[in-house]
């Protein structure tokens, strides 16, 4: 009586497989959008005086939501931190929030 092989694969579930199975495409079995950079298709400008569109990309205690979360291409990233840093420095934005 001869036992069949395990099959001891990179994606086995006894070697922690993705719950899903899918590699990630899907989602509880939905497929799941991939977040485009919104900077780039509506070719809106970065600007630190900006404090309305600064404020969609932070989170309420005042850190800055990372491009994974947002879409934002690298680029467009590495601007919007650099514009949310300079409205801090000049008192536009907070650098944290005060919980009383």
């Amino acid at each position: 009586m001869a036992f069949a092989k395990k099959p001891t694969g990179k994606y086995n579930k006894d070697r922690g497989a993705k719950p899903d199975g899918h590699g990630g495409r899907f989602k509880k079995g939905m497929m799941v959008r991939k977040k485009v950079c919104r900077f780039c298709c509506e070719k809106l400008e970065i600007d630190y005086k900006n404090t309305s569109l600064l404020r969609s990309y932070m989170t309420e205690s005042a850190k800055v939501l990372p491009a994974r979360a947002t879409g934002t291409c690298a680029k467009h990233q590495r601007a919007l931190d650099r514009a949310i840093k300079r409205a801090r420095i000049l008192a536009m934005l907070p650098f944290s929030v005060v919980n009383q």
